[in-house]
């Protein structure tokens, strides 16, 4: 495997965004939001090799992700190092997976990867809530407006300690230091949150009840039509309070989307059953391969 990686950094991230433009992938493992936030968690690295970045997987489970950039523009995918026997890439969406079973034939090995697999809903819907699908979440959010003494504003700057201190007593809420997965995701959330104002594209909202922030969502635009939730918190006892921070969210910002990306379910019986309730359009696929 190629040497010449490097830590996914600040100083590569105009070049990064400029070839996922032209990748037209709607998957939210490649938004930079997501890259930059897990890069610690991932041992996450990236080699810029022309029309591509490639990225490298160093914790946990070495190995590829999918590259990055104007797929159909490569010559000759059978030449690249990268593709060199007994690779294994994960994460690889279903676009380029159907391109290298043409590009590659007999050269890949192709699994499914459900848990992997992004939830795609129609922002108008999860703005609104209308129609006898959203009957349950619907009496959920009336609840929690009459309920509740509630404001929600856009996350801006001046929210962000609000927000990473409200983070800090969910993690306590939920005892974070006994799960390894959500210590990664709160250094997530912390890694995202620092960087505000230097993502391009970054927003959210925040939700304070008799003045207390309890709720709140952190969001990237992925594509010109699809916007993805990366995080989104809400305290314990609230009956409504997820409806409602992503009702609002929808109607706020959402709503200058067609779809709102709500990420993976990673396998989790329980997340997968509330994903799915949410009566999601389509999916954005993703498959593991491996090189033959």
């Amino acid at each position: 495997m190629m040497t010449s990686y490097s830590p996914v950094s600040f100083s590569g991230m105009e070049q990064y965004l400029a070839l996922l433009a032209r990748c037209g992938s709607n998957t939210s493992d490649y938004s930079y939001a997501n890259i930059w936030g897990w890069a610690g968690y991932y041992g996450l690295e990236w080699r810029f090799d022309g029309t591509l970045c490639w990225l490298r997987q160093t914790n946990h489970e070495p190995c590829l992700w999918a590259p990055v950039g104007p797929w159909e523009e490569v010559k000759d995918w059978a030449v690249l190092p990268e593709l060199a026997s007994g690779t294994r890439i994960i994460r690889v969406p279903e676009t380029l997976c159907r391109l290298w079973e043409e590009k590659l034939p007999g050269r890949i090995a192709v699994e499914e990867a459900r848990g992997q697999w992004d939830y795609l809903y129609l922002s108008s819907e999860l703005a609104t809530l209308s129609g006898n699908r959203f009957h349950k979440k619907k009496n959920l959010l009336r609840q929690f407006e009459k309920q509740y003494n509630y404001e929600y504003r856009p996350l801006s700057g001046s929210c962000v300690d609000i927000v990473l201190r409200m983070q800090e007593d969910w993690c306590r809420w939920h005892d974070c230091e006994e799960s390894e997965t959500l210590v990664a995701e709160n250094e997530a959330i912390e890694r995202v949150l620092a960087c505000w104002g230097h993502i391009p594209g970054l927003c959210g909202g925040i939700i304070r009840i008799d003045g207390v922030p309890m709720a709140y969502t952190l969001a990237e635009p992925l594509t010109s039509d699809t916007l993805v939730i990366h995080f989104e918190k809400a305290a314990s006892g609230f009956k409504g309070a997820y409806q409602a921070i992503n009702a609002f969210f929808c109607n706020d910002v959402g709503i200058n989307f067609t779809y709102i990306n709500r990420e993976q379910d990673l396998d989790d019986e329980g997340l997968r059953q509330a994903k799915l309730s949410y009566n999601p359009v389509d999916f954005a696929r993703k498959y593991t391969v491996r090189v033959l």
